[in-house]
């Protein structure tokens, strides 16, 4: 007898990389909701079957999405509500309407009640007032029964090469506890494992790829690839280039003339990524960071490896909508590393 897959709402899905994770360790998504057609338009293309609702969470009643769809009951419910609106005034959270889409979440979680829930954030969510919003999630969610944990967890311990940091907070109904993935044990992925076999200049859409792999993780990504996509570079003017060249590898800003330091006031500036360590934590296009070795910065494609996404996950609509979908997302490799884990606790609360 074939067990049943255990399902999930991914709310907040953006493209789709929380979801990527999950499905990766077994689970079946049957919903995914975000505002941004965008990113949707990239989550159905990537998957045989799919249903997305373009909306605003905030506005929609968790009932009449069980209704609409006609879900009776979801085992997981995931997602990374925006986390703009945790300011804090004395020992409360401000009121603040941005607000409204963590209470969203929760309002899912309390209509739903699935077995477990995962809900990921930036890391400073849980010092923010000296803790006092990291007490307050906990608490709302304790109050509709779960056991929640909560831990930073950096993607470049889950075979991701990325040293990108993400709080997650995971619930698990009628009081079992959730103990968090542990780190592998093997040497972390660089950059150069990631991208080295993908070459200086665009490539069209579909093509074969010009060398052999230089990687295991490289051969990873390749797998069920039917070729290269969203290798497309971007031209910067002649001065751009110049200053980018006068850093080394795994440099940034302090290493240009004098002349150069300040032309742009970010201290992320003029950084390029590290070919012998992860990468630093990838934008969302804002054009800071640059390749190792090449005068530009990494295409959409690049930027995906190092989030982990599979060469056959293909990115739509423009480049600069492919760059932010690809910033946003949470790195597959990690989501399934903390899916698998939930999964084995699943199984052991069945028992």
């Amino acid at each position: 007898m074939v067990n049943k897959k255990y399902t999930f709402i991914d709310l907040f899905a953006g493209c789709g990389g929380l979801s990527l994770g999950f499905e990766e360790a077994g689970f079946e998504g049957i919903l995914a909701i975000d505002n941004w057609q965008d990113a949707l338009y990239t989550y159905a293309a990537n998957r045989n079957v799919s249903r997305t609702l373009c909306a605003d969470i905030s506005t929609i009643n968790p009932q009449t999405i069980k209704d609409t769809y006609n879900i009776e009951n979801v085992d997981v419910i995931i997602g990374g509500p925006p986390c703009q609106g945790f300011s804090v005034a004395g020992k409360r959270i401000i009121e603040d309407e941005r607000n409204l889409l963590y209470k969203s979440f929760v309002d899912f979680v309390s209509c739903f009640h699935p077995k477990a829930f995962v809900m990921e954030n930036v890391p400073n969510i849980l010092s923010i007032g000296g803790g006092i919003v990291r007490e307050t999630i906990i608490r709302d969610f304790e109050k509709l029964g779960y056991s929640v944990s909560v831990k930073v967890l950096t993607a470049s311990d889950y075979g991701v090469p990325q040293n990108r940091k993400r709080a997650v907070f995971v619930g698990i109904s009628d009081g079992m506890d959730f103990e968090f993935p542990k780190a592998l044990e093997t040497e972390k992925i660089t950059t150069f494992e990631a991208i080295s076999d993908l070459p200086e200049g665009s490539l069209p859409e579909g093509s074969d790829y010009p060398i052999e792999a230089c990687s295991d993780y490289q051969r990873y990504v390749r797998k069920c690839s039917k070729g290269i996509y969203n290798h497309e570079i971007t031209a910067h003017n002649n001065r751009t280039t110049e200053i980018i060249s006068l850093v080394p590898d795994g440099g940034n800003y302090k290493d240009l003339p004098d002349e150069f330091k300040r032309t742009r006031n970010v201290h992320i500036a003029w950084t390029r990524l590290s070919s012998q360590k992860p990468s630093i934590t990838i934008d969302t296009g804002h054009r800071h960071h640059f390749h190792y070795k090449w005068n530009r910065v990494p295409t959409v494609r690049e930027s995906a490896r190092i989030q982990s996404f599979p060469d056959w996950y293909i990115f739509l609509c423009s480049k600069t909508s492919q760059y932010k979908q690809v910033g946003n997302a949470v790195p597959p490799l990690m989501a399934k590393a903390i899916a698998l884990q939930l999964l084995n606790t699943l199984w052991q609360k069945k028992k």
